[in-house]
């Protein structure tokens, strides 16, 4: 398949974890690719977070462009 030309669509997704970034991009792309066709790859845009009321960071917001090819 490498090798023809190849059309994609990239999407824009957030994935949210309470158990740091890479948690949250497994989250993001785990459920990107049960519900679309042909997930490809993806790229991430932001890191963002929040801090509870006890200062500690209590969650993990990754903003991700994921794209997948589309149908020939």
């Amino acid at each position: 398949m490498y090798g023809n030309d190849r059309i994609y669509k990239k999407v824009e997704i957030i994935g949210v974890s309470k158990n740091g970034i890479e948690a949250a991009i497994q989250a993001a792309v785990q459920k990107a690719g049960e519900t679309l066709e042909n997930l490809s790859w993806f790229e991430v845009e932001e890191v963002h977070g929040h801090v509870g009321a006890d200062g500690k960071v209590s969650e993990y917001q990754v903003v991700l462009k994921a794209a997948f090819q589309l149908k020939q």
